[in-house]
């Protein structure tokens, strides 16, 4: 780490990120090593229980041998502007955690205050639906199914699950490029054909809603990413590398009509 930052594993997540992505791809690695194994086991009991005894549980004794790991993703990182009791501008539609833009932190969370805000504003947002929030359900009519038919090659969906995730986390990952950015927009409007080829076609599963939901968000997320010409906090592109002096908004936010005054 020392030769990406003098502040080694202390310096910021986005950094160390970035330092174990380089790693990985120069060297061709699925994952890189964290030694932790010159603390005692007591101080390891102590601090990381409950990694301790998951790496356990995976035959992994960190008090002896370093631990595989890889940088976590990063690209759905705040992105659903709420306030500090979890609502959107959409009435009933509320966002916690990692999905949440609430204005408490910056451009580069820190993985427990990030966890405090998740427990914060997660209680807030159950208070509020508890205490204030009524909605009336409407009623929907019944689902007409009698021109599709079941799917006789549900592998098309796990194989677009799949390829979503992959080109997501290469294209659309820790370092960008408007040229990876550009290839992951062109995947996505096939994949889009193609479910919506499907959904036309065949019966309504979860699986297919998770997926088209998945190809909606990655959309919105490449979109956003070629709109943003610098890098800041987990956002780095490597054809703005540079932060501008002040930061413009970054996420999409709806047109809201202008009160007429006639």
């Amino acid at each position: 780490m020392l030769k990406f930052d003098e502040r080694a594993e202390l310096a910021p997540r986005d950094v160390v990120a970035r330092a174990i992505d380089f790693e990985m791809k120069k060297r061709g690695l699925d994952y890189v090593h964290l030694d932790i194994s010159h603390q005692s086991l007591e101080f390891l009991q102590e601090h990381f229980p409950t990694i301790y005894q998951r790496c356990l549980e995976l035959g992994i004794d960190i008090s002896k041998e370093p631990i595989p790991i890889v940088p976590a993703v990063h690209f759905t990182c705040g992105g659903v502007v709420t306030d500090t009791m979890g609502r959107t501008d959409l009435a009933g539609l509320y966002a916690v955690g990692e999905t949440a833009c609430t204005g408490l932190h910056g451009a580069n969370r820190l993985a427990s205050n990030s966890l405090l805000e998740c427990v914060v504003v997660g209680r807030a947002c159950a208070q509020h639906i508890e205490q204030e929030t009524r909605f009336k359900v409407p009623e929907l009519p019944a689902w007409d199914e009698s021109r599709v038919t079941n799917a006789d090659e549900e592998v098309v969906i796990a194989h677009n699950w799949d390829e979503l995730r992959r080109f997501m986390w290469n294209y659309v990952g820790i370092v960008r490029t408007t040229k990876r950015l550009e290839r992951a927009k062109h995947r996505i409007r096939l994949l889009r054909e193609e479910i919506d080829e499907y959904y036309r076609n065949f019966r309504i599963t979860h699986d297919l809603l998770e997926l088209r939901n998945l190809v909606d968000v990655a959309s919105l997320i490449v979109n956003s990413a070629l709109s943003r010409h610098e890098s800041r906090g987990l956002h780095f592109s490597r054809d703005y590398p540079a932060t501008l002096p002040k930061a413009l908004p970054s996420v999409m936010t709806p047109k809201r009509r202008k009160a007429s005054s006639e």
